[in-house]
């Protein structure tokens, strides 16, 4: 098992800093603290400002305009759909199908239909009659032209053009072996005899007088002078060109690429330190700021609550207001009473209803049955009015 488990990886060690990357850190880090603190102090001012103003002022007025809205157009817009332009589309569409499309279908059931039924029936039966005419008056005698004239008519032609193709074919056998006789017989000969050989001299005369002397001269003159020329230009282009853009690279611009780097490196690490340092210098002075305001406004107020008001309340609430309370009450129980008793003398008492008299085998719901008391078929119980 030791034997299968991977090798730990090595620790990754990290290259070892020259003074230059630390005569500039220090510097850096001071001079990017100095500016990010203040930057970070009112970033962090501005997102608490940004997010109390959200939470209490955005969110409550877009809730409160998104009901008013609601209110205002949703709502009534809604009611007007509901109730007044549904039912008068409801309304509508039964009118318009009480008074269009009713009669329209009996219009089409009873009318309409019977009516295209007895056309079509009559159409088919003229249609029928007019093919039957137009067959025997105009196709039938075409038909009878075509069959007992055109046919035997062109079979005969046909019979006669095919002799006459006969004849032409052999013709024309007969002119292409005289053709070939008189003319590509001859011509092979010529040119397999004649000209053949002639092309073959040409041939070697031009490849002596021409190629020869074309190809000594560029194997042993115009390549010996190319290949000088380009040596001489590469020469001059490496010492003019290449050199001193090697020497600029190597010696000017590396060496001020690196320090572009490691500035550029240690302002991007020093903005990362300066601004973890601001946002704890900026939490520092937010605390401050929240316990100086508790402890100068909060703490108060909390204390008078407490240690005033809610003593106040309590005691404006059991000494003055129930109190007040009871004394509304018997008021205007006492006014109650006062107005049923003038209205009980100018109008008079009003008339108690009679109790109803049920008379039957089953007893009242409201009594209760007893031992004296009896609901059975055979001793019915008559209650009646006392």
């Amino acid at each position: 098992m030791d034997l299968e488990k991977r090798p730990a990886p090595a620790p990754v060690v990290a290259p070892p800093e020259g003074c230059l990357v630390a005569a500039i850190r220090l510097p850096v880090r001071i001079v990017v603290l100095v500016l990010v603190v203040p930057v970070r102090l009112v970033w962090d001012a501005l997102v608490t400002c940004g997010r109390f103003l959200y939470e209490k002022a955005l969110v409550p007025l877009a809730r409160g305009i998104g009901l008013l809205l609601f209110a205002v157009l949703v709502w009534p817009l809604m009611a007007l759909g509901r109730y007044v332009l549904m039912p008068l589309w409801r309304g509508l569409a039964w009118l318009g199908r009480v008074l269009l499309v009713v009669p329209a279908l009996w219009w089409y059931a009873r009318v309409l239909a019977p009516v295209g039924r007895a056309v079509a029936a009559l159409a088919a039966v003229l249609g029928t009659a007019l093919v039957r005419l137009g067959w025997a008056v105009f196709v039938w005698p075409w038909v009878a032209l075509w069959r007992h004239v055109l046919v035997p008519l062109g079979h005969g032609l046909a019979w006669l053009a095919r002799q006459l193709g006969a004849g032409a074919e052999a013709v024309g056998r007969a002119v292409a072996l005289l053709l070939h006789v008189l003319l590509v017989v001859p011509v092979v000969w010529l040119y397999a005899s004649v000209l053949t050989p002639i092309g073959h001299a040409l041939r070697w005369l031009g490849r002596v007088l021409v190629v020869v002397p074309v190809v000594w001269l560029y194997t042993y003159v115009f390549t010996p002078v190319g290949h000088a020329i380009r040596r001489t230009v590469v020469t001059l282009v490496r010492w003019i060109v290449v050199l001193p853009a090697v020497a600029v690279w190597r010696w000017v611009l590396v060496p001020v690429g690196r320090f572009c780097a490691v500035l550029g490196r240690e302002i991007r690490d020093a903005l990362g330190h300066a601004w973890r340092v601001a946002g704890y210098v900026s939490r520092a002075v937010g605390r401050f700021l929240g316990r100086l305001l508790r402890w100068v406004f909060v703490e108060p107020v909390r204390w008078a609550y407490r240690s005033v008001l809610t003593p106040l309340g309590h005691f404006t609430r059991d000494q003055v207001w129930r109190p007040a309370v009871r004394v509304g009450r018997e008021i205007r129980a006492g006014a109650r009473q006062a107005r049923a008793e003038v209205r009980r003398m100018l109008f008079g008492t009003s008339r108690a209803p009679e109790p109803l008299v049920r008379q039957g085998r089953e007893p009242d719901g409201a009594r209760t049955r007893t031992l004296g008391s009896s609901t059975t078929s055979l001793t019915k119980t008559v209650f009646t009015k006392d």
